[in-house]
């Protein structure tokens, strides 16, 4: 089994990557911690507790919230893609009775900030704990200038984020996550540790439509479900107006199938590096991926394939079960 710390801008796709995650019985999430990115840090770190309530747990894993601006650059948000609150609404929904759907969750946080947790759990579990940040590296960044020593021990860091052969989602260059704080991106890898980058050039194989959610999840009448079909909506909605697909890009659920699965994952070693200050190329994640030419010695493996539809039905087969180890 292997030890994960989910690091999360949560919004739509992050919270099903949560689902599926905490439904893995291959992986031990430790905690999870929350960055500014698709909202703000405060909205992240509810959109967490209300996964998590959605997914009706025994017991909670350690959550804990953490940076609010990126680095260096002015600190920029995706709520036209996920909603005022990030996910996609919901908070707002009213029941028959006037109450709210989604009512605000239970405190259930660590004392301990983001950052410093990050730094605890690589000293308690050396060359074992596995980061996957889900969205901007702010928090990871900001641990390595803390404690470089400690941080030395993690085992591997498989992010979702980056760009490379095809249009970025924010500029035509440069991908969202990468795009909030390139400059902690190029401190990550510059670090040393081994990093998996799974780039939009992979998630954008995997799209949950609309039609395949509703077959789903029709299958299961229940808290989670309901959740499911209404935190997609919004986000759906702007797919179909923006991308003219009636879904959503599985983004953040990949990283975790690439853990559990990874015999539907193609990869390659590449030398990685980060535009941080370019004017019209900030955030433009920059490699060489073919196969014929020379590379400079690698920085990070690179995902630049995927079984999409062996990984739907992973992705259903375990975010719809009832059974966590929580």
């Amino acid at each position: 089994m292997q030890r994960i710390l989910l690091d999360t801008d949560t919004g739509v796709d992050d919270a099903l990557a949560i689902i599926l995650a905490l439904n893995s019985p291959e992986l031990q999430v430790e905690a999870i911690t929350t960055v500014s990115g698709n909202v703000h840090v405060e909205l992240c770190t509810r959109n967490v507790l209300i996964t998590l309530e959605a997914i009706e747990l025994r017991e909670y894993p350690i959550v804990a919230k953490g940076e609010s601006q990126p680095l260096i650059k002015p600190f920029v948000n995706a709520e036209h893609v996920h909603g005022s609150d990030g996910l996609g609404g919901i908070t707002e929904l009213l029941a028959s009775d006037g109450e709210r759907c989604y009512p605000h969750p239970e405190p259930r946080l660590s004392p301990v900030s983001a950052v410093d947790l990050i730094i605890e759990l690589a000293g308690r579990y050396p060359d074992e704990l596995v980061l996957v940040p889900l969205g901007p590296l702010t928090n990871i960044a900001k641990a390595m200038i803390k404690n470089p020593a400690r941080m030395r021990n993690i085992r591997e860091i498989v992010l979702m984020g980056g760009v490379f052969e095809t249009y970025g989602n924010v500029t035509t260059t440069a991908e969202f996550n990468i795009f909030v704080d390139p400059h902690a991106a190029q401190l990550v890898l510059d670090f040393g540790i081994p990093v998996t980058i799974v780039p939009l050039d992979v998630t954008h194989q995997v799209i949950l439509t609309r039609e395949r959610l509703n077959a789903e999840i029709g299958k299961k009448k229940n808290r989670l479900s309901q959740f499911l079909s209404d935190s997609t909506e919004a986000c759906m909605k702007f797919h179909h107006q923006r991308g003219g697909f009636d879904g959503l890009y599985l983004h953040d659920p990949l990283p975790i199938g690439l853990l559990t699965q990874p015999e539907l994952f193609e990869t390659v070693d590449a030398f990685v590096q980060i535009e941080t200050s370019g004017d019209l190329t900030q955030g433009m994640t920059i490699a060489d991926l073919r196969p014929e030419r020379p590379r400079p010695t690698p920085n990070a493996r690179v995902c630049v394939g995927v079984n999409s539809e062996s990984f739907l039905q992973h992705f259903f087969d375990r975010i719809l079960s009832t059974t966590t180890r929580f």
